[in-house]
C-alpha cells in the first residue's frame, strides 16, 4: 500500500562510485539497488543526492601529497578523512547507478561541489554553515516523515538522517537498503548518534507488507 502523501523517500548516493569497481567502493552496494527499485513505488514524493566533486575537492587523498586514502587530517571545520578520488563532476564514476529506478523522483541534489568543504549531508555541509536548501524544499511540499537509503549507512546516509531530525522531519533508515564503509568503527557510532537523535529503522519487507 503507498505510504502517505507527507512522506518521501531520500536516496543518498546510490552512485557507480561507490559500487563494486567504483573509485569509493562499498562492499555488496550493488545489492541496495533493487531494494531501492521494490520499494521505491511505494513512495508519491522522492528525492536522489549525488556526490559531485571538483577533481580539486579538498577531500581526496589525491589532492595531499604524502597522504594516503582513510588518512585524517584538520581542516577549519574539523577533522576530515581523506578519500580516494571518487564521483568527479560528469564521470562516469559520479552518475547514478544504471539500473536504479526511481522514475517519480522530483529533486536530484548534487552535493560536495565546493572545493575546500566536503559535505556527507543532504542538509548541511561539513562546515555545518551552508546549507543545501533540501529542508526548506521539502517543508515546502508539506513533508513530514523522510525514509533514507543508499551509501554509505555510516556517512552520507548518518549525517543525513541527523540533519533531517535536527530539521524537524521524523526519520526512517530502511537498514536493508543501505550498506556501510565501517571505518574504524564508524558504523556503531553512526547508529548510536541516530538513536540517540530518535531516527528510527525498518526493512523493505515491513514497508511492503503495510
Amino acid at each position: 500500500m503507498p505510504l502517505s502523501s507527507d512522506c518521501a523517500l531520500l536516496v543518498i548516493d546510490a552512485q557507480n562510485g561507490f559500487m563494486p569497481g567504483g573509485g569509493l567502493p562499498v562492499a555488496q552496494g550493488d545489492a541496495i539497488v533493487p531494494v531501492i527499485n521494490r520499494m521505491a513505488p511505494l513512495f508519491e514524493n522522492a528525492v536522489l543526492t549525488q556526490d559531485w566533486h571538483p577533481a580539486s575537492h579538498v577531500s581526496f587523498a589525491a589532492n595531499h601529497p604524502g597522504r594516503q586514502p582513510f588518512d585524517v587530517i584538520e581542516l577549519p571545520y574539523g577533522p576530515q578523512v581523506l578519500w580516494p578520488t571518487h564521483c568527479v563532476q560528469g564521470t562516469p564514476d559520479a552518475a547514478l547507478h544504471p539500473q536504479l529506478h526511481v522514475p517519480q523522483a522530483q529533486l536530484i541534489l548534487r552535493k560536495g561541489c565546493r572545493p575546500q568543504v566536503d559535505s556527507y549531508s543532504a542538509f548541511t555541509e561539513a562546515d555545518r554553515a551552508a546549507t543545501t536548501g533540501l529542508a526548506a524544499w521539502l517543508h515546502a511540499r508539506g513533508i513530514r516523515h523522510l525514509y533514507l537509503c543508499g551509501l554509505a549507512t555510516d556517512y552520507c546516509v548518518a549525517w543525513s538522517a541527523l540533519d533531517a531530525r535536527a530539521a524537524g522531519f521524523a526519520v526512517t533508515v530502511v537498514e536493508d537498503a543501505c550498506r556501510a564503509i565501517d571505518l574504524n568503527g564508524s558504523l556503531a557510532r553512526a547508529w548510536a548518534d541516530m538513536n540517540a537523535a530518535g531516527v528510527q529503522r525498518a526493512s523493505s519487507q515491513s514497508l511492503l507488507a503495510g
